[in-house]
């Protein structure tokens, strides 16, 4: 019988306190079946990223006895961080990995969801594959009002939760768990400290986009003249185009410019089908599947704009970065580097090495570990924190023996048709 395996990456509130997250973590190397691969604190965001896998059940076990363990160690009226937050654990996604499929992962999300909303009196919002209703598929939707507006939240008819109590737990908040495809989070680091500047290049390149504004006026775009819909004038966010409908302005949009007008709309909240007169314009960002937004970290000392991109298969975080610098270089900046949160899928990574390698004008077919090394290096991944292939990377192929004498004929042949000195100076 094939290996079903499922990934779990739950996110808590608690970024500094190393014995709390072990106790976290703790619980769930207790369940059998299940292997931790990674845990990532951030101090700043104050909040720790941690990934298991195992069969379905054995993560279905680990994920709420770390969901319990959150809410016994962690009190949500002491956290502030960078990060938006709803609860002790903020989110719970589950990732189909090898013969699982997504709707399977959500009946586990639903399935712990029940037993957190019973048994712990915790809130539980569905996200992604898993929501109950299509307002409730995107985390940044539900988290909005984050923990502070939580308690208002829970009062409003329109946002019951799924299961659980619909009143606020104060020392644990509300927790959304979901099923979805793998997750890239993924920062991409500045040389300034201006939170300002990081999120003015996060609106650029998130799908969400930003409010769109006139072309004229101040060289800075937050500075400029916010555009408004009026009677028989609807001008496109992205060019100086003005449509006398909305319907000919979405025409527009997705043949100059390649997207849903009236889709992009409702990601700002804006409900297409009343009235917009006097309704905000909004401008497309670069790349769907992107969400993104600006911060500052301390321990860095620098801004950073931090990005999860929710199919690497559509939008990379090579091609991401690569737009990153160019938006930098127009705003007198540099990209320093970049970081990975969490793990990145081994493809992911190979595909980037490839790119840079094409762009080199060499070969992207030398050995496997040498392309992934050129992402590394071409991305700048170890620029903040260490960056090891073998723990960052998941679904990496089985590495070859080292050293020449040890070599197979493949390993042998791999060494020389690198770019390095012959072996032996041959």
């Amino acid at each position: 019988m094939d290996q079903r395996v499922v990934e779990c990456v739950p996110n808590f509130s608690e970024g500094r306190d190393t014995a709390k997250i072990k106790q976290i973590t703790d619980a769930v190397v207790a369940v059998r079946g299940v292997t931790l691969l990674d845990v990532d604190p951030g101090a700043d965001t104050n909040r720790t990223v941690v990934t298991f896998v195992g069969d379905p059940d054995a993560v279905a076990e680990a994920a709420y006895q770390a969901i319990a363990r959150a809410a016994q160690v962690l009190d949500m009226r002491q956290h502030h961080g960078a990060h938006p937050r709803l609860g002790a654990t903020d989110v719970c996604p589950f990732v189909p990995i090898a013969g699982v499929t997504m709707d399977e992962c959500a009946a586990i999300a639903r399935r712990v969801g029940e037993r957190v909303g019973r048994e712990l009196e915790i809130p539980v919002y569905l996200y992604e594959a898993a929501a109950s209703r299509p307002e409730r598929k995107n985390l940044a939707t539900i988290r909005k009002g984050e923990y502070e507006g939580l308690a208002e939240k829970l009062r409003d008819p329109a946002w019951v939760p799924d299961f659980g109590p619909a009143r606020l737990n104060a020392k644990a908040g509300a927790t959304v768990i979901g099923a979805r495809e793998f997750l890239i989070a993924y920062n991409v680091t500045l040389n300034t400290r201006d939170k300002a500047l990081a999120t003015d290049i996060a609106f650029e390149l998130r799908e969400k986009g930003r409010v769109a504004r006139a072309a004229t006026g101040s060289a800075l775009y937050a500075k400029r003249k916010v555009l408004t819909y009026r009677e028989g004038a609807y001008p496109c966010g992205n060019c100086e185009f003005v449509g006398q409908t909305l319907a000919e302005t979405a025409a527009h949009c997705r043949e100059q410019h390649g997207y849903d007008l009236e889709a992009l709309l409702r990601l700002n909240d804006v409900d297409p089908s009343k009235p917009l007169t006097a309704q905000k314009v909004y401008r497309a960002g670069k790349f769907t599947h992107c969400k993104a937004i600006g911060w500052y970290v301390d321990q860095y000392q620098r801004a950073q704009i931090s990005i999860n991109l929710t199919s690497y298969q559509v939008t990379p975080p090579h091609l991401v970065l690569e737009e990153a610098r160019r938006l930098a270089v127009e705003r007198g900046l540099v990209v320093t580097g970049s970081e990975i949160v969490g793990l990145i899928p081994y493809p992911a990574l190979l595909e980037a090495g490839r790119y840079y390698l094409r762009a080199q004008g060499k070969s992207p077919f030398i050995p496997i570990p040498d392309v992934l090394q050129t992402a590394v290096f071409s991305m700048g991944l170890a620029d903040v924190s260490p960056f090891e292939v073998g723990r960052k990377v998941i679904g990496l192929p089985r590495a070859f023996a080292t050293g020449l004498a040890q070599m197979t004929v493949t390993a042998f042949t791999d060494e020389v048709s690198r770019d390095t000195p012959a072996p032996g100076g041959g």
